[in-house]
């Protein structure tokens, strides 16, 4: 399972097509809400299940998506942050198709 094409949709969802045919869409809110990073991760750990992070548009503004060998993306936001390596079979358990 590789990504055929990588493309933001209205500055909202990010939309991935795969080698499959199979095609996921994620919100760049739960992309970045679910960042993989271990900084993130932490931060996830010690706020809790109810909290729920509001994002500033930087935040939710992608500059940047990199493949990762033939197993992951890494993507940079516009505020800098860059450190999150999203699995491929990860972008597909947290997309809405």
């Amino acid at each position: 399972m590789l990504p055929v094409s990588i493309k933001v949709i209205d500055k909202e969802f990010i939309a991935i097509e795969w080698n499959d045919g199979d095609k996921s869409r994620i919100k760049l809110s739960s992309l970045r809400n679910n960042c993989p990073c271990a900084l993130c991760a932490a931060d996830r750990e010690n706020r809790g299940d109810k909290y729920f992070p509001i994002f500033s548009s930087d935040e939710l503004t992608l500059t940047g998506v990199n493949m990762i060998g033939n197993y992951a993306v890494s993507v940079t936001w516009k505020d800098g942050h860059n450190t999150g390596i999203y699995e491929f079979g990860y972008l597909k358990k947290i997309s809405t198709s």
